[in-house]
């Protein structure tokens, strides 16, 4: 028995922080988990940086409002779902990922979520657990399922590395540099092959 489990951003749908980061004229708001592997220390930057320029969940909503899942994510997950359980693993939020999982068809997502003030101003984020993936991952195979893992970023690679079979997915140069051991795809038709392959 099978689960497989996917990142979200890069990897289903573009990255959030990148298209607020250009929406915003914010460009430090680019840097995320491919570059930074301290997820505590990313997001305390983060919020550091909205705070300063007084910007809150409204206004990434609103960008996250016109964002579109990457071309061939649907198909890809559709034609995958077909065939075996899915959860995307995601250290994102419930509040940036709910739209997006609409335009996906409604897929399983486990993630985190944030503390709002009633301005909007976000004040803290909760982590479901820590190291979320790897412990979901152990989960799912303390359950009896073997897990299949593919993602883009530092903290995808625990999850990954655990997995019966794993693998790179538009990920950066550095990464995969770093775990040639690791197959890399770009395409969803070489990921959705290589998947099936593994199940």
């Amino acid at each position: 028995m099978n689960f497989v489990c996917l990142d979200m951003e890069g990897v289903l749908v573009p990255e959030i922080w990148i298209a607020f980061a250009e929406t915003s004229g914010i460009p430090a708001l680019k840097r995320t988990t491919r570059d930074e592997p301290d997820y505590d220390k990313l997001m305390s930057w983060r919020l550091g940086i909205l705070k300063e320029h007084g910007l809150g969940l409204p206004e990434i909503q609103a960008v996250i409002a016109k964002i579109d899942p990457l071309p061939g994510a649907k198909d890809f997950l559709d034609r995958l779902r077909a065939r075996t359980q899915v959860a995307i693993l995601s250290d994102t939020f419930e509040e940036f990922a709910m739209p997006l999982m609409a335009k996906l068809g409604y897929p399983t997502i486990l993630c985190n979520s944030l503390e709002t003030a009633e301005n909007g101003e976000i004040t803290d984020y909760k982590m479901r657990c820590r190291q979320s993936k790897l412990t979901t991952v152990k989960a799912l195979q303390s359950i009896g399922y073997e897990t299949i893992a593919a993602g883009d970023s530092y903290n995808d690679l625990a999850m990954i590395q655990a997995s019966k079979a794993g693998f790179l997915f538009k990920s950066t140069d550095a990464i995969k540099a770093a775990h040639p051991e690791i197959p890399a795809f770009e395409e969803f038709d070489e990921l959705l092959h290589a998947i099936q392959a593994a199940l």
